[in-house]
């Protein structure tokens, strides 16, 4: 999947951070969307490359697609049905 067929809804930008901060500050900006809206983060820990889609999994969420963009990690999370 493309980025240009995905619907944005926000862009979380937790580049400099180190574990575990961008899986907090992902965790903390899905809340305030709603089930089905999509949040692009932005990161360059390596460790994300692996704890995002973990998180994504165990929280019910749907990483749709991820990439590397050299200097950064551009990942794409769909908010799953809250419970």
């Amino acid at each position: 999947m493309t980025e240009t067929q995905i619907d944005v809804t926000q862009e979380l930008d937790a580049r400099g951070l180190l574990c575990p901060m961008p899986v907090i500050k992902i965790a903390k900006a899905m809340k305030a969307l709603a089930p089905g809206q999509v949040l692009k983060l932005l990161a360059t820990d390596r460790g994300s490359i692996a704890d995002i889609p973990a998180w994504a999994e165990s929280t019910g969420n749907e990483l749709l697609d991820w990439h590397d963009e050299g200097d950064f990690l551009v990942f794409f999370v769909r908010k799953g049905q809250e419970t």
